[in-house]
């Protein structure tokens, strides 16, 4: 077992216990001095009146927009040290009339691990972020606070031929990453993160901290997709690793319009989920400004292959020749160094990788995502009329991630992620802008919103899906916030879970049936 102080970076410096009366519309300063006297003693509070509450609320951030001076502020930010600390945080919530919200990495799409529009608290898990690894029989105890990096460079320094099969972002907290899924590049080989979780350590509403066995399946089955956040707080994750060679190979291939982007693109879609499950290319559309500041689109083939360039290339020449692969544009590699490659734009095969310990992106900026799934390829001249769209912009992406592979093989049901066999891919749509001024959010999120409503007749239907870890506020926007009703929140809810949504909100309703555990998009309770 490999102690976490001989692994991870310095965790944040300790603060003195701050015990101050902060009056909001919403308490009184009884009602304030009441809740931090309720709280464990040796709890790390930081309030609006303590320095760095600012510069902490804000430290994880990596969608500027959500964290606006105009966003609802916690009451305190808690950041404890110990599991009795976090129910100490739970129970004094749940009595003085708080709601939680529980911040594991800080990429929560739409902030709401960070905001609410009622009187909370955040439990910052930060200082959960222990790892040990079990090598005997290939196993992890990861808790919720680490992120994607720390938990690959634990891995590497126990084994070169380990790994586990999550995003590409190594600033992610796993405590929301696997708990909504968790996919990356090797999800066609091994499924998603959660796909490879064993068991769990969670706390319930009542502060009852529960394993596999004593949540029983039904809650075991909805926290590996369903969202953690809405059946209690994720402590820690139990997880199998999963076997890869000594050596990967990487590769990026380019190209513009002008070089056929389009009909490659085209052709990708059919054939990138039948490839070899060691396979995985995914799309990446961005615009590109030249030297002039005119614009074009292009396209990058990004991909990882479980194996040598000297395989990969015949493989390569007869299920995708139109890429026109060569060795030249392969990269034989470590499989960790190919999370630097795919996590940090530009990583070079020397770079250390104890850069995978740094717990903030250095790419932060405003921006609005969107998800679909794709059930039929999309033709040529649909791809037209995107680019038309994409060249009113000036920063927009689709990231195409290719299904198939291990996907086809689980069943819908075997987890609370549903979507597998039946899609191609996945989309991301994502729109950026680096200042918020007047009316810049609005232009750019209606814009947006037209390149979505412009894709609806060419994804998933009845229902269109999303990716709950890809949140998207717009999916419930004329439901209203409050005692979401079951019927409600299916506008939603459906689209996340599809026919899993069900089962879903009748776990809800065993588990957390007077709903503490609430967002704008979390499971309402059902019963039976």
């Amino acid at each position: 077992m490999v102690p976490i102080s001989a692994i991870f970076l310095t965790l944040l410096p300790v603060v003195s216990l701050i015990l101050v009366s902060f009056l909001s519309s919403s308490t009184s300063s009884s009602t304030d001095e009441s809740f931090f006297h309720c709280l464990n003693a040796s709890q790390q509070i930081y309030s609006p009146n303590t320095t760095s509450y600012s510069s902490l609320l804000s430290s994880y951030h990596e969608n500027i927009r959500t964290s606006s001076f105009r966003a609802p502020k916690p009451f305190v930010i808690v950041t404890p040290n110990l599991e009795s600390e976090i129910q100490a945080a739970l129970l004094c919530s749940k009595k003085h009339g708080f709601k939680i919200r529980i911040r594991s990495g800080g990429h929560d799409y739409e902030g709401l691990s960070t905001t609410s529009n009622v009187p909370f608290i955040i439990i910052d898990l930060v200082n959960f972020r222990k790892i040990t690894i079990d090598m005997d029989d290939e196993t992890a105890w990861i808790q919720a606070g680490a992120t994607l990096g720390e938990v690959y460079y634990a891995i590497a320094n126990r084994s070169s031929v380990h790994a586990f099969p999550a995003g590409i972002c190594p600033t992610v907290g796993v405590g929301g990453h696997i708990s909504g899924g968790g996919f990356g590049t090797m999800l066609r080989k091994y499924g998603l993160a959660s796909d490879n979780v064993v068991d769990a350590y969670l706390m319930d509403v009542n502060g009852k901290i529960l394993n596999r066995k004593s949540m029983g399946e039904d809650l075991f089955w909805a926290i590996r997709g369903g969202g953690g956040a809405s059946f209690g707080i994720i402590l820690s994750w139990k997880i199998k690793l999963v076997n890869v060679p000594p050596k990967v190979t990487v590769f990026t291939i380019g190209k513009t319009l002008d070089q056929g982007a389009t009909k490659l693109l085209e052709k990708w879609q059919h054939v990138a989920y039948k490839l070899d499950a060691n396979l995985f290319i995914r799309a990446l559309v961005q615009i590109v400004h030249g030297k002039k500041g005119e614009k074009n689109i292009r396209i990058s083939f990004n991909s990882l292959f479980l194996g040598s360039i000297q395989e990969l290339i015949p493989l390569m020449k007869t299920s995708f020749p139109e890429l026109g692969l060569v060795s030249e544009d392969c990269i034989e590699m470590s499989w960790i160094k190919s999370t630097l490659y795919f996590g940090f734009y530009g990583a070079r095969n020397g770079d250390p990788i104890d850069i995978l310990l740094n717990r903030t992106h250095s790419d932060k900026s405003f921006f609005k995502g969107k998800s679909d799934f794709v059930k039929e390829p999309i033709s040529e001249n649909v791809f037209e009329g995107i680019w038309k769209m994409f060249l009113d912009e000036e920063i927009a992406f689709m990231i195409m991630d290719p299904y198939g592979g291990k996907m086809s093989k689980i069943s819908e049901s075997e987890t609370s992620f549903p979507h597998r066999a039946d899609y191609l891919y996945n989309i991301q749509y994502l729109v950026k802008w680096e200042r918020e001024g007047h009316g810049s959010a609005k232009k750019h999120v209606e814009w947006l919103r037209k390149l979505y409503m412009y894709m609806s007749a060419h994804v998933s239907h009845s229902p269109r899906v999303a990716y709950l870890n890809y949140r998207d506020l717009d999916l419930g926007k004329d439901v209203a916030v409050g005692n979401i009703s079951y019927i409600k929140a299916k506008v939603w809810g459906e689209k996340y879970f599809n026919k899993n949504f069900n089962r879903l909100a009748l776990v809800k309703g065993m588990v957390d049936p007077d709903n503490f555990f609430k967002n704008e998009q979390s499971i309402p309770p059902l019963s039976a």
